[in-house]
């Protein structure tokens, strides 16, 4: 370690193999004490976001169950978020964090967990996954290409994770058969709508209209969310994975920036840094925005590849276009789909530039809802979405 700065011995010393070992046997000998008795522990995304399925979670209990503690586990770099949004937390790997996660008797997360940390005895644990599977998923993937990462060794760790899950959320029938496959899970599957879609069916014109303003977007301008995933084999480091964009900015300002804006999510896994500042009024970087939800509900068209994104905006009833520019890439090298995108899609694919563009023409006026594919589609995958299934959750995993 002799030519690494202060902060990278102190994480290459965080992330040893010894410091992992201490973990788990401190976390093993506190999760033997008695549970704290109606204490909920959420994460989302590795500790770094308030969002998606555990948040949904979480704003229910606070409402329909307020005699249940409810505590957030966070990485240090989300603590000012959790402050601004004034929810509780405990700041992961700190003393009270391991004074309280082992004892908890609930655990509500969205990923997997770090291999080292083993589920006590008593403790339930609810995994609500993060999206309905388009793209192969765990013991699935013939072939895994992310940095750092052996095939044989991420499937395994796949199995010790989900052997810890006593609950696993489903959005419908499809994805349930595949998690139970893909995950190696034989337990309680709640096959039940996700709970972050909840909003989406119960969404009014005012709260909309709110999300706008305080995007800062005129009333008078429609929105376009651009919303991709990240690539397993284009990455920095691992967890770091590059991106760039495929289609001219320069370009989509001039067809499209008269009447339009376009926000910018990139997938949490993607490193980069964009500069908007030429096109500011016209594009918006929204990849630190709290929750994809509310950008969902504030946007009148979606603008994706292969990330799951689609499945949840279905059920908006707006136009949906799949600007797929590696598609062979991905579907025959990379991952493989569960589905035949190509006949199933909600709407366009697409590969180049001129066809995304011509697309939008063709699409921004459109009702969705008269599409057969469109609604064969919902019919398939959002069944459930009815505004209901965090209560649906909340009541199986409480029993």
């Amino acid at each position: 370690m002799k030519n690494l700065s202060f902060i990278q011995k102190i994480k290459k010393l965080k992330d040893s193999n010894y410091t992992r070992r201490a973990f788990r046997a401190v976390f093993v000998v506190l999760g033997k004490l008695p549970k704290k008795k109606k204490l909920v522990v959420f994460e989302s995304f590795h500790a770094k976001q308030f969002s998606d399925n555990p948040r949904a979670i979480y704003e229910y209990m606070k409402e329909h169950h307020p005699d249940y503690t409810l505590i957030w586990s966070v990485d240090k770099s989300a603590k000012k978020l959790f402050e601004e949004f004034n929810v509780p937390y405990i700041q992961r790997f700190t003393l009270n964090w391991f004074w309280t996660f082992p004892r908890a008797e609930y655990w509500v997360n969205n990923v997997r967990l770090p291999l080292w940390m083993p589920k006590p005895k008593g403790t339930v644990y609810l995994q609500t996954w993060h999206g309905t599977p388009l793209k192969k998923l765990g013991l699935d993937i013939e072939e895994v290409h992310m940095p750092n990462t052996q095939t044989d060794s991420y499937k395994k760790n796949f199995v010790l994770e989900s052997e810890k899950w006593d609950y696993l959320i489903s959005p419908n029938a499809y994805s349930s058969d595949i998690f139970k496959r893909a995950f190696h899970y034989s337990g309680n599957v709640i096959e039940s709508g996700y709970p972050r879609n909840d909003i989406l069916s119960n969404s009014s014109p005012t709260l909309i209209s709110n999300l706008k303003k305080d995007l800062g977007i005129t009333e008078h301008k429609k929105i376009m969310l651009y919303a991709p995933t990240w690539r397993d084999n284009e990455f920095y480091q691992k967890g770091k994975y590059k991106f760039e964009f495929q289609f001219d900015l320069k370009n989509w300002e001039r067809e499209f920036g008269e009447d339009w804006v376009l926000l910018s999510r990139m997938h949490y896994l993607v490193a980069e840094n964009f500069d908007f500042s030429a096109y500011e009024g016209i594009v918006y970087d929204v990849s630190r925005y709290p929750d994809i939800r509310d950008l969902y509900l504030a946007s009148d068209m979606l603008i994706t590849d292969y990330s799951s994104v689609f499945f949840d905006y279905a059920n908006l009833n707006r136009p949906i276009i799949f600007f797929m520019y590696d598609l062979e890439n991905y579907r025959d090298q990379l991952r493989g789909f569960y589905i035949d995108i190509e006949k199933e899609a909600p709407g366009p694919i697409v590969q180049t530039e001129n066809e995304l563009f011509q697309a939008i023409s063709e699409l921004k006026d459109v009702d969705v809802q008269s599409n057969q594919a469109f609604a064969e589609f919902k019919k398939r995958f959002s069944s459930l979405e009815d505004g209901r299934a965090t209560e649906r959750v909340v009541n199986t995993f409480l029993k």
